[in-house]
């Protein structure tokens, strides 16, 4: 809040809700892409494979090879410039698996094996959690703004997260849809366009529509908290009444 709008006394407001979920909203996306570099460093060693995979007439070790080395290196440039490796590392975990899975079944559409398995798994995660009534984006979000299952009693809250838990069913399952024909086809190039095209910036869309269907509910429950507390503090206040 700026200066010239602080109270006389000199006492400070907490942010303003709607502002403070937008602050947690951009903290959790940083942390969890690392920005727009880590946006780029996670695409660069699958593009690098496809590239590899069809420059070298479908030989499939130099490809694997040119892709867990193209991983190396964003590490080693992370690493000299003391940038974060955390989601540096945990793809380069994802991109060795991968090229292990490919390497020892000797077919190239493997590489993205791993990638379909992880699609299927969080789908199924979301999906079931709906149908027990107990959406997952309500019990992840819920843990970070310290509510975990507290928003199953607030209906407006629990319509939101079933919403929001759908969008991610959705995305996940338009990777499969489009993915698994690619791959049981062997296409490995036309998968691996489809693999970039559907990893981050499908994340992200869903990531925007997820904080616009839960920003008004939440920024609204925030609110109502607040007031709660103001009218609490207010009587807690409130003057003894003098003996008679």
């Amino acid at each position: 809040m700026p200066p010239e709008h602080e109270p006389a006394s000199g006492a400070q407001h907490a942010p303003e809700p709607a502002v403070a979920s937008i602050g947690v909203d951009r903290k959790l996306l940083d942390q969890a892409i690392g920005g727009w570099r880590g946006l780029i460093d996670s695409g660069v060693p699958t593009a690098v494979f496809v590239v590899a995979y069809i420059v070298t007439g479908q030989q499939l070790r130099p490809s694997l090879v040119a892709a867990v080395a193209s991983g190396v290196v964003i590490a080693l440039v992370r690493l000299l410039r003391r940038e974060p490796l955390q989601q540096v590392l945990a793809g380069f975990v994802g991109v060795v698996i991968s090229a292990f899975v490919a390497e020892r079944t000797g077919d190239a559409a493997n590489y993205f094996l791993t990638g379909i398995l992880i699609n299927i798994a969080y789908g199924g995660a979301y999906l079931v959690s709906i149908l027990v009534r107990w959406p997952l984006m309500g019990l992840i979000v819920g843990y970070f703004r310290g509510d975990a299952t507290g928003w199953r009693a607030d209906r407006p809250q629990y319509v939101a997260y079933l919403t929001a838990s759908w969008i991610w069913v959705a995305m996940f399952g338009l990777r499969l849809v489009v993915q698994v024909p690619l791959y049981l086809a062997g296409a490995v190039g036309l998968l691996g366009a489809a693999r970039l095209l559907m990893g981050w910036p499908m994340f992200l869309l869903a990531a925007y529509l997820t904080y616009r269907v839960l920003h008004p509910v939440l920024a609204r429950a925030d609110a109502r908290a607040s007031e709660a507390e103001v009218l609490v503090e207010g009587l807690d206040r409130r003057p003894e009444p003098e003996a008679g």
